[in-house]
C-alpha cells in the first residue's frame, strides 16, 4: 500500500463504510490494529440506489445507534469512503 493509502483513516472524518453483513456510518474516533470506533454512527439498513445514496447522502433505511461509540471489526470491512454529508441520526 501507498503512503496515501496509509493515511485513508483520519481521527474525525466522517465515513460510510460496507463490511461483510452491514453498512454504517459515523465519525473516527479510534482506531487500532482490529478495529474502528466510531460515534455518531447509525447502521445503513438499505441504502437505495448506491450512487446516489453516495452523491446526495440520502438512505432509504437508517437505524441509529444510540449516543456512545460503536466498534467495526477492520476484518470485515469490504470498503469505505469519506462521507461528505450529515451523519444521519433520525430513524428512517
Amino acid at each position: 500500500m501507498d503512503q496515501k493509502g496509509k493515511n485513508f483513516w483520519e481521527m474525525g472524518q466522517k465515513y460510510f463504510i460496507r463490511t461483510v453483513t452491514h453498512h454504517v456510518t459515523g465519525r473516527l474516533v479510534g482506531i487500532d490494529t482490529h478495529e474502528l470506533v466510531l460515534e455518531d454512527a447509525a447502521w445503513i439498513a438499505d441504502d437505495g440506489r448506491f450512487a446516489d445514496a453516495l452523491k446526495n447522502g440520502t438512505f432509504k433505511e437508517v437505524e441509529p445507534f444510540p449516543d456512545g461509540m460503536v466498534v467495526v471489526g477492520r476484518g470485515s470491512i469490504i470498503d469505505g469512503c469519506y462521507w461528505n454529508h450529515e451523519l444521519p441520526r433520525e430513524q428512517k
